[in-house]
C-alpha cells in the first residue's frame, strides 16, 4: 500500500513540475548562434542559469529517482499505468492553476476515466 503512495508522490512531482518546466524554458527559441555546437551550448547555458526552469526540472528528476527506487518494490505491470496516468492528471490541475487552456468537458470526462482506471488497478492490488 505504501508504494501506491510513494508513486502518487512521483506523479505530483512529474505532472506537477510539466508545466513550470515548459513556463520556465520560454524563450529559449529566441536563441540563435552560427553553429551547432555554440547553440546547444547557449541553450544549455540558459536552462541551467534559469532558475525558473532549473528548480522544477530537478524535481521532476528527483520524482524519477524516487520512481527508480520505488519499482524495486512494485510490482512493473501496475507501476507504469498508474503513475503515468496521474502525472497526466497533475499535469493538467497544474497547468489549469497556471492559467493554461487545458480543454474542456471532454478533458474532465478523460480525467475521470483516467482515476477510474486507476481505482481499478488499485483494487486489484489488495
Amino acid at each position: 500500500m505504501y508504494e501506491i503512495i510513494w508513486l502518487t508522490f512521483v506523479a505530483v512531482l512529474w505532472g506537477g513540475t510539466n508545466p513550470f518546466i515548459k513556463k520556465g524554458g520560454a524563450g529559449i527559441e529566441k536563441i540563435s548562434e552560427r553553429t551547432a555546437v555554440r547553440q546547444f551550448l547557449a541553450e544549455l547555458k540558459f536552462l541551467f542559469l534559469n532558475w525558473k526552469y532549473l528548480v522544477p526540472f530537478l524535481l521532476n528528476q528527483s520524482g524519477s529517482i524516487l520512481y527508480y527506487v520505488t519499482l524495486a518494490t512494485m510490482d512493473l505491470s501496475i507501476a507504469v499505468p498508474i503513475t503515468n496516468s496521474l502525472t497526466f492528471i497533475f499535469t493538467l490541475i497544474s497547468g489549469k492553476l497556471l492559467g493554461e487552456n487545458v480543454g474542456g468537458k471532454e478533458t474532465y470526462i478523460g480525467m475521470l476515466l483516467v482515476l477510474s482506471g486507476v481505482a481499478l488497478c488499485m483494487s486489484d492490488r489488495t
